[in-house]
C-alpha cells in the first residue's frame, strides 16, 4: 500500500480484511496496530460504512491522513470488453465510472463488492467477469487491464485515515462527530456558530442517521485546527454543553501521495 512506504516500518506485515468495518474492528481489538480506511472521495462523498463504524467504536484515533489520486481500470481475463457480462466493484467505484459503463457496457450486470480489491483473486476463474479497481491491483494479481482510465472525472481523489489505538499527538486538522440534545429549530446552529465565533474554519460537515428515529442525525465535522490549541480546547468544552454525545477522532496532518506504480 502507498501508506506502508511512508508511515509503517519496513518490517510491518500487511493484512487484508474483507470489509472496512472488519479492518476497524481488528485494530480496536488489538489484532492490528493500524488500519487504513477511506473516509471521503471527491466525487462520491463520504464513505458511509467508515463513518458509521467509527461512531460505534471507541478507543481508536486518527494518526494521519493522506489523499491519493484515483484512476480506475477495467480488469478482466476476457478477450475483449464486449465479452464481459458482469462487473464487480465497490459501490463508490461503480458510481465514479457510471458514464463510462453506460457507454461501453450498457447491458452488463453490476455487482457491489466490499472493496475494489475483493473480486480480483476470482477473475481468473471466469473470463466473462470483470472488476473495476486500480491498475496497481491488476499488477499484484497478474491480471490484464482492458481499459484505463475509466473514471468519469479525471480530478478524482480519495482521502484515507490511518487509525490506531494510540492517542493522537496533534496536527493541523481535527475531526469529530456529535449528536444533538434535541431535534428542534436552532439545535444544530448553536454548535456550528461556536466555530465561527472562535475563528475556527470548518472545512467539512456531513450527517448520518442515528438509526434510532427518522430525522435524528449524527454530524461529522472537520475543522482546520489542532485540538491541543487553546481555542479548540475551548470549542470542545462548549460543544459538550450543546451536544448529547461528542467524539473527537483526533488531530492529524494530511499528506498528498502519488498513485503507486
Amino acid at each position: 500500500m502507498a501508506f506502508a512506504n511512508d508511515f509503517a516500518p519496513e518490517t510491518a506485515t500487511l493484512k487484508a480484511y474483507s470489509t472496512i468495518a472488519q479492518a476497524i474492528y481488528a485494530t480496536v481489538a488489538g489484532e492490528t496496530q493500524y488500519c487504513v480506511v477511506p473516509i471521503e472521495n471527491s466525487i462520491g462523498g463520504g464513505v458511509t460504512i467508515t463513518l458509521d463504524t467509527l461512531w460505534e467504536v471507541d478507543d481508536i484515533h486518527v494518526q494521519q491522513a493522506f489523499t491519493l489520486p484515483v484512476q480506475h481500470a477495467l480488469i478482466s481475463e476476457a478477450s475483449s470488453v464486449d465479452n464481459i457480462q458482469t462487473v464487480y466493484s465497490h459501490p463508490q467505484a461503480l458510481a465514479q465510472c457510471r458514464d463510462w459503463l453506460a457507454k461501453h457496457l450498457p447491458k452488463v450486470n453490476l455487482v457491489r463488492a466490499s472493496s475494489t480489491a475483493e473480486p480480483l483473486p476470482k477473475l481468473k476463474e471466469d473470463p466473462s467477469v470483470g472488476a473495476i479497481a486500480s491498475p496497481w491491483g491488476a499488477k499484484i494479481y497478474n491480471l490484464p487491464v482492458l481499459a484505463h482510465p475509466i473514471n468519469d472525472f479525471t480530478d478524482n481523489y480519495t482521502r484515507f485515515w490511518i487509525l490506531g489505538r494510540q492517542p493522537w499527538t496533534g496536527g493541523e486538522f481535527t475531526s469529530l462527530a456529535f449528536s444533538l440534545l434535541s431535534n428542534e429549530p436552532g439545535a444544530l446552529l448553536k454548535p456550528l456558530q461556536l466555530f465561527s465565533a472562535l475563528n475556527i474554519n470548518m472545512s467539512r460537515i456531513e450527517s448520518r442517521p442515528t438509526k434510532r428515529s427518522l430525522g435524528d442525525y449524527i454530524f461529522f465535522v472537520d475543522v482546520e485546527a489542532n485540538a491541543k490549541a487553546q481555542t479548540m480546547q475551548t470549542a470542545l468544552e462548549v460543544l459538550k454543553l450543546h451536544t448529547a454525545q461528542l467524539k473527537v477522532f483526533g488531530s492529524y496532518n494530511l499528506k498528498k501521495l502519488a498513485q503507486p506504480k
